[in-house]
This record gives C-alpha cells, structure tokens and sequence, in this order.
C-alpha cells in the first residue's frame, strides 16, 4: 500500500511540474497533500497527518485557488 501511495505522489508531483495550466496543478498539489497525508496516517502518525491535510490540502489550496481566480488562467488571443 505504502510503495502504491509513494508512486502516485510521485507521479503527481511530476504531473503539477510539468503541467501548463495553474488550476490543474493546484490540484494535483492539494490531491500530493491528501495522500501525504494518507501516508502519514498509515505509518502510525496521526496527528502529522491531521496537520499535512488542513494545511496542505485545506489553506494552502484555498490560498493558491484565490490568487488564480486572480489572475489571467491564459493568454486571450
């Protein structure tokens, strides 16, 4: 479970770095976060993971979907 959880935050961390559009990668950093947070539960840290999933996926999103909204999400042509 742990080795399946630790692919796909990789691959999501690589999907947020790569990707074009701000919103997507948003996502997938808050979707990292949660199974960060995931993780941490399994491996016997409960309250780590409490503190990964309010910060990393509740206020840091929040924050990172407010700047967005913002913002200009491509260029008009």
């Amino acid at each position: 479970m742990t080795v399946i959880l630790l692919v796909a935050i990789l691959g999501l961390s690589i999907y947020a770095l790569i990707c074009k559009d701000l919103l997507y990668g948003t996502i997938a950093l808050s979707v990292v976060s949660v199974l960060t947070a995931l993780l941490l539960y399994i491996l016997h840290a409960p309250d780590v993971a409490i503190t990964e999933a309010a910060v990393g996926a509740g206020v840091s999103t929040v924050i990172f979907v407010w700047v967005i909204r913002k913002t200009q999400r491509r260029e008009e042509t």
